[in-house]
């Protein structure tokens, strides 16, 4: 009989189907094999003796699933003087695997993934939609600094590396072979949060915040993030608007906790909006970041709380990575000036380098105390003196002006320096020489004290 042309196209069917399974065989990885095989423990060489005499003297059973319940049953009802020959053997064996058996070598720990409710990306995307009526409400509350947040993401690498040299006893970063102390004025330059004003106490009776924890709907695990975020989206600039815009911001950056929901002990403080300027946030928000941090290194809890955008962009401005000169203080908070460009670019230096803590720590003592709070003075009022009238220098002055109207006014500003520099050396020297004078006994010709007269006029 000859094959039809239907025939010879299912065999070849066949064929490529066999050469496609016999493929994927081989592509099949092998199992690795143990050089030395762990030994049994002795219930396993109970069972293999028992299904033996078992199979043999009950052949009409149903096979080796039915000896092995078998087995399994006696194994149960023996004591323990019936079962110490297996356990005898067992030990046996595995003394001499012990004694016999390489070492293996230990398999490398992965690193520890960072775990925070830190999340400077909501509060970016809230920022966005507020209306000028609530951001001029937020400027009211002192937490003006927080509406030039550029920062998105957080650098988890970094903030781990931070947290492992975090000293929570003595309040310090150990970095670069150097001890940084922090302090609610580095809070102060890097938030633009006020460092100074009534502690914040977030703690009290129950019955004064019953009403505001029925409005959040706050149960014992918290108030709910996507609460607020529908409560911030309503156009009201009022007082409920600052009292759901605290909670987020505490919330997401400034002070999370372990927990995706917003602690409701935050409301012991929030019953009088008119006093939320008076607080002193820096130090609220490094106590609670500290407390945070020492629980992590307890290990009594897995997350991260705290405001790790802190710690992160505290690095930033303190240690520099091309040398000294590279930071220059600015007026506003330390916030305003790292968006995603200038941290993807430092982490790219940061890996040139050869990893964090290569860089060069810098301190910025200018920055601190009065320069800081006129800073955040700045961003909290609107805009006055002289420096921000357009009727002096020109209107398009403060949004970039003329180069050559900035340079004329840069020129005069040099001069009356160099003048003022000119001056002070004029008078120092003539003190000088008049000291000489008076102690060598020379004659100048005219009397000291006209001579001086005359020069200082």
């Amino acid at each position: 009989m000859v094959p039809s042309e239907n025939d010879s196209m299912m065999g070849k069917r066949k064929l490529e189907e066999l050469i496609a399974l016999e493929g994927k065989k081989k592509k099949k990885k092998k199992k690795k094999q143990v050089a030395t095989p762990r030994p049994a423990c002795s219930w396993v060489y109970f069972s293999r003796e028992f299904i033996r005499e078992y199979s043999a003297s009950h052949p009409e059973s149903s096979g080796l699933k039915a000896a092995t319940k078998a087995a399994s049953d006696a194994w149960k009802s023996m004591s323990v003087e019936e079962k110490a020959k297996y356990t005898k053997r067992s030990r046996e064996v595995w003394d001499n695997y012990l004694t016999t058996a390489p070492a293996r070598a230990p398999k490398p720990r992965k690193q520890t993934n960072l775990v925070t409710r830190c999340s400077p990306g909501r509060l970016f995307n809230v920022l966005q939609r507020l209306t000028p009526d609530q951001k001029a409400a937020v400027r009211s509350m002192g937490f003006g600094s927080l509406l030039g947040l550029r920062c998105r993401t957080l650098r988890r690498s970094l903030c781990l590396w931070l947290l492992e040299r975090f000293n929570t006893a003595r309040r310090s970063l150990e970095i670069c072979g150097e001890r940084i102390p922090l302090s609610p004025k580095d809070v102060e330059l890097v938030m633009g949060l006020a460092a100074s004003g009534k502690d914040v106490v977030n703690s009290g009776p129950d019955d004064l915040i019953v009403e505001l924890r029925n409005s959040y709907n706050a149960t014992n695990h918290g108030i709910s993030v996507r609460l607020l975020e529908e409560r911030l989206a309503a156009p009201e600039a009022g007082e409920e608007f600052k009292r759901s815009f605290i909670l987020y911001a505490l919330g997401t950056v400034l002070c999370p906790t372990a927990r995706l929901d917003v602690s409701p002990s935050f409301l012991h403080f929030l019953t009088n909006m008119d006093t939320i300027h008076q607080y002193n946030w820096g130090k609220f928000l490094l106590d609670r970041l500290v407390r945070e941090v020492s629980r992590f290194h307890q290990g009594k809890q897995r997350a991260v709380g705290g405001c790790l955008l802190f710690l992160q962009l505290f690095y930033y401005e303190t240690v520099s990575v091309e040398g000294p000169g590279s930071l220059v203080p600015g007026l506003g908070p330390c916030l305003s000036s790292w968006g995603e460009e200038e941290i993807t670019e430092r982490e790219k230096r940061e890996r040139e380098l050869g990893g964090y803590g290569f860089g060069e720590v810098l301190y910025k003592e200018s920055c601190l105390g009065t320069e800081s709070s006129r800073c955040r003075a700045q961003l909290d009022c609107p805009p006055a003196g002289r420096m921000h009238t357009s009727s002096e220098h020109g209107p398009a002055l403060g949004h970039g002006g003329n180069q050559v109207e900035r340079d004329q006014m840069n020129g005069e500003i040099i001069m009356d320096e160099v003048v003022n520099c000119h001056s002070f050396l004029y008078i120092l020297l003539v003190i000088s020489f008049s000291f000489l004078a008076s102690h060598l006994k020379v004659c100048w010709g005219y009397p000291m004290n006209h001579y001086l007269s005359i020069k200082l006029k």
